[in-house]
């Protein structure tokens, strides 16, 4: 009896000391969090395979939902998110864009933009938080990383090496290349041939992608003379905007498995994740926004919630205290992919997961089992600190 007696009072004190704080949050002002998007996607023009349209409003609709599900919490102790965005369909438009939100105050942004207008847009908004949630460019995480800026969207490193792991894991030692011409594709083959090189897999071959004509018509014959090679067990892709990469599969001269940017695909976020809660997060998403969440919206909600964490724990809304605090220890994140997530100290980049996926399938889930690290098995995955020369710490304000 008396060991109920004790556990009563303890939760008295408990409820009581709830309550206090409860009240005392809510005797002060309000603290208001402003928080700008800024987007823009450039055209990427006619695409040869032209089979689904990226969503026109990626980034945006899952900055907007994680402002709904700060303010859902932050009304306890009185924290008002909001959202100012902008977008614009040239760089110098989000530039002047940008710069007017600064003149209204905002120092904290969600930027969904190419490599070189986020530098440009770093540069400009010098004293704010910058949130990278729209270039995978490895080298906003090596040579040109800004103070200033934080990265929720996986670098193609980490999408390159959570893919290399799998293959790795099935066997998959010998590969066939396809590069295709765009930069983008350069980047992605550059960043699949250092993991290759990483985790043990040959490129037996390397084809660039040089046809102009529409695959929807030839790709049966054009395909697999051009996959033509000595023995692969697979064949990786890099095409981004997807011009021919869609008619890879099953065209192939050997009949093997296609992954990269198309077939087998690592991903940052994908409609195929539903453990650890991303269930209700998707569910959330698409009853908002009527239609599936991808990459970027995830990394724009990510973004926010990455934000709201922070201000939850300091109390403040100064961007450089955010910035400190999220290159800390000290600020676990939950991401709905079953570990914490958190920032390098070195180059600001979200340790994530990556989920493998196919079009309506998770596969498989990187790091895999056995690709160990002294810090994090995370750490696996993307340019490690060694490898980068970015070092954030070193230069913070």
């Amino acid at each position: 009896m008396r060991q109920y007696l004790l556990y009563g009072l303890t939760y008295l004190l408990a409820i009581s000391c709830s309550a206090l704080l409860a009240t005392q949050a809510f005797a002060g002002e309000p603290l208001p969090v402003r928080i700008g998007y800024l987007g823009y996607t450039p055209e990427v023009g006619p695409l040869l395979s032209n089979v689904i349209a990226e969503p026109t409003d990626a980034g945006l609709r899952g900055a907007e939902l994680a402002i709904t599900d700060s303010n859902s919490t932050g009304r306890f102790v009185k924290h008002e998110y909001s959202l100012q965005a902008a977008t614009a369909d040239t760089p110098e438009k989000l530039l002047a864009a940008a710069q007017q939100l600064h003149a209204q105050g905002l120092r904290l942004f969600v930027v969904n933009a190419p490599a070189d207008t986020l530098r440009q847009l770093s540069a400009a908004l010098s004293d704010s938080l910058l949130f990278n949630a729209g270039a995978y460019d490895d080298e906003l995480r090596v040579s040109n990383c800004a103070n200033n800026v934080l990265h929720t969207l996986p670098s193609r490193a980490m999408l390159a090496d959570a893919l290399v792991q799998f293959l790795v894991l099935r066997q998959w030692q010998k590969a066939l290349l396809i590069v295709g011409a765009k930069p983008a594709d350069r980047a992605y083959a550059a960043a699949l041939r250092r993991a290759a090189k990483r985790f043990g897999v040959k490129i037996i071959a390397e084809k660039p992608w040089s046809f102009d004509n529409d695959q929807r018509r030839s790709a049966q014959a054009d395909m697999p003379l051009f996959t033509q090679a000595s023995d692969y067990d697979v064949v990786l892709v890099a095409d981004e905007a997807g011009d021919f990469g869609e008619y890879v599969p099953f065209n192939t001269w050997l009949p093997r498995p296609v992954a990269g940017t198309q077939g087998l695909v690592p991903m940052g976020w994908h409609k195929t994740v539903e453990t650890y809660g991303a269930a209700q997060l998707q569910k959330r998403f698409e009853l908002y926004a009527k239609r599936w969440m991808n990459d970027r919206d995830f990394a724009a909600w990510m973004a926010v919630r990455s934000i709201a964490s922070a201000v939850t724990q300091l109390k403040n809304t100064e961007p450089m205290a955010i910035r400190a605090l999220a290159l800390s220890p000290d600020l676990p994140l939950d991401g709905f992919k079953g570990r914490k997530l958190s920032f390098r100290l070195w180059d600001g980049q979200l340790r994530q997961p990556i989920p493998l996926v196919q079009p309506r399938a998770l596969v498989s889930t990187s790091p895999q089992d056995g690709f160990l690290h002294p810090f994090s098995e995370l750490d696996s995955l993307g340019l490690d600190e060694p490898e980068s020369s970015c070092r954030l710490s070193a230069s913070a304000h």
